[in-house]
């Protein structure tokens, strides 16, 4: 979700404007996920690079996260979206931590949209993450490193239980992954606008989706093979 800053400053505004304008964003597109049959939507809110942010831009984002959870947790569960945060927690402040828990307990049990906030997230660390959990069960006998194959890392990502996502979609005019699901992105299908994320509404979610409805995907295949099916 890339363009917040620069829509603000666009605007002679502070940065944080267009962050609030950002949650807006964020409301229509879930509703477009609604409407469109999307079952699981993960949002890039703070990846763990943006520490390196000025002090006072961090301590914002953090509670207009803080915010974001309070208000639209409800609403959420109201329309059984299930909230799941992914990502190294322990750098948040004890009170966040514990909204975090009661959002995903409150909403555990819906069956509509999975949510999935990326916050404190980067692939590296998720990557880093599954190697030392596959490591500790070498150490402790349980696991050959012979025996160590894509399936089993993969069993230890973020994610793991759920579809490899279809379509990646960046905006902003930026053409990079900037470390976000490094390992599930392996075969998704990339889509980068140049609008910026708090003008990013249903018509250009559309426009993504109807890109990715025109795709060949082939997952190494030839197009030959899909045609004899």
């Amino acid at each position: 979700m890339d363009g917040n800053g620069r829509w603000a400053r666009r605007r002679h505004l502070p940065r944080i404007a267009g962050h609030r304008a950002g949650m807006e964003a964020v409301r229509k597109v879930v509703r477009s996920c609604g409407r469109s049959g999307v079952e699981v939507l993960t949002l890039f809110a703070f990846s763990s690079e943006n520490w390196r942010r000025p002090a006072d831009e961090v301590g914002m984002l953090m509670e207009l996260f803080l915010t974001a959870l309070q208000r639209e947790v409800r609403r959420l569960h109201e329309n059984k979206v299930r909230l799941r945060i992914i990502g190294d927690r322990s750098r948040f402040d004890t009170r966040l931590q514990e909204h975090i828990e009661k959002a995903e307990t409150l909403t555990a049990g819906n069956t509509g949209l999975m949510l999935n906030i990326a916050a404190n997230y980067g692939g590296r660390w998720d990557i880093t993450e599954a190697a030392r959990a596959l490591a500790r069960e070498v150490r402790r006998g349980e696991l050959d490193p012979e025996d160590i194959t894509p399936d089993r890392l993969q069993a230890h990502l973020n994610l793991t239980d759920l579809p490899e996502p279809d379509l990646f979609i960046r905006t902003g005019g930026e053409q990079r992954i900037s470390n976000f699901l490094l390992w599930q992105l392996a075969y998704t299908e990339l889509y980068f606008t140049d609008i910026l994320w708090p003008d990013f509404g249903s018509e250009a979610f559309a426009a993504a989706l109807d890109s990715f409805a025109g795709r060949e995907r082939r997952f190494g295949r030839t197009s030959e093979q899909l045609e004899r099916g």
